[in-house]
């Protein structure tokens, strides 16, 4: 009797090893011939997977993003407003070694929605998301009297994200890496800013 594969799982199994060996090798090193070897598949056989490097390089990124959701999730759980807050944003800043790895899919993903209409749409579509998110626990927050900062939520959204965002690119510079202690210090200030005494 043939062996039933479950094919997501394959997926899912092949997108764990991309996206590691994107983020450690980058996006271009990372050939579907690597892939293959490293996931365990003759090469070739990914097709029944994925029709091209660039479905993969995509499909890669949307894993990445879901991961961190389901960190955020795990982490805002029990938790409102501007602790929560806190837990959301510190599973997107590259404070540890797999956010760092994380960073370094998103930011040449990010140079790929220059050109690529989907991807850009697939990348406003996620940030759309945070931004919502955000929006909700700052509302919260206010509800709770821990954000008390006259300016708009939709502004302070944005700046928040535009730290975490920011801080995924200062933290991978070559020479002088952003460290972990100063985006937690950044990310406190910019949470401390939101109730001013």
């Amino acid at each position: 009797m043939p062996k039933l594969v479950d094919r997501e799982q394959r997926r899912q199994e092949i997108l764990e090893v991309t996206w590691r060996l994107m983020a450690t090798r980058g996006a271009d090193a990372a050939t579907m011939r690597e892939i293959a070897r490293e996931a365990g598949y003759a090469n070739g056989a990914l097709a029944h997977y994925f029709a091209n490097k660039d479905e993969l390089v995509e499909a890669a990124y949307v894993h990445v993003f879901e991961r961190t959701n389901d960190r955020i999730r795990a982490a805002v759980a029990g938790e409102r407003g501007v602790a929560a807050l806190r837990a959301f944003l510190v599973e997107v800043v590259p404070t540890t070694e797999v956010t760092r790895l994380e960073a370094r899919i998103v930011l040449p993903f990010w140079n790929r929605t220059v050109t690529d209409e989907r991807l850009a749409r697939l990348n406003d579509a996620a940030m759309q998301r945070w931004r919502r998110d955000i929006r909700e626990l700052l509302r919260q927050g206010r509800e709770d009297g821990d954000v008390t900062v006259a300016t708009a939520d939709d502004v302070l959204a944005d700046q928040l994200l535009a730290l975490a965002l920011g801080l995924q690119v200062l933290a991978l510079l070559p020479d002088s890496p952003t460290p972990a202690a100063t985006q937690l210090a950044m990310l406190d200030a910019a949470l401390a800013a939101l109730s001013p005494r």
